[in-house]
């Protein structure tokens, strides 16, 4: 898969991210302070990540700050991205299944080496599911009017 990545501080959990995206075969395209001389502003480097996907030039995107809160509502603004914020793997997983969710946000104050490892895990393994409802609230979010 093609991984559009960004970050808004060099820090090793974003860092140790990139590295586990190639390691597990993923083209990773950057952003952010992951990028030199790319702006490293969250909201910005987070909507460049979030814009891969939503143009299909990026399979999926994650995207970094310190709490991850700012880079999903940043994220979120890109037409098309679903962002959800995780902090364990159970919500990883829920965020595929339920919500088609095609950005992780992930915090870097929070997230230790382990546990992105295991958000990964979740994240790449779980498929949107087909239950009708879920189905629905997705096709509700991609209707520009939200109705």
């Amino acid at each position: 898969m093609r991984i559009a990545v960004s970050s808004d501080m060099d820090e090793p959990v974003a860092r140790l991210l990139v590295a586990e995206l190639r390691d597990r075969g993923h083209e990773v395209l950057a952003h952010g302070a992951l990028s030199p001389g790319d702006d490293a502003r969250w909201a910005v480097c987070s909507q460049a990540a979030a814009r891969e996907v939503a143009a299909g030039s990026a399979d999926r995107a994650v995207v970094c700050c310190w709490t991850g809160t700012g880079a999903s509502i940043a994220a979120n603004k890109v037409p098309g991205v679903r962002a959800a914020l995780c902090t364990d793997a159970y919500t990883a997983q829920g965020a595929r299944r339920w919500n088609d969710a095609n950005v992780l946000a992930l915090s870097l104050r929070l997230t230790s080496e382990p546990l992105l490892r295991e958000i990964l895990d979740a994240w790449f393994t779980t498929e949107a599911g087909t239950d009708a409802e879920d189905r629905e609230n997705v096709e509700h979010l991609e209707r520009p009017d939200g109705t």
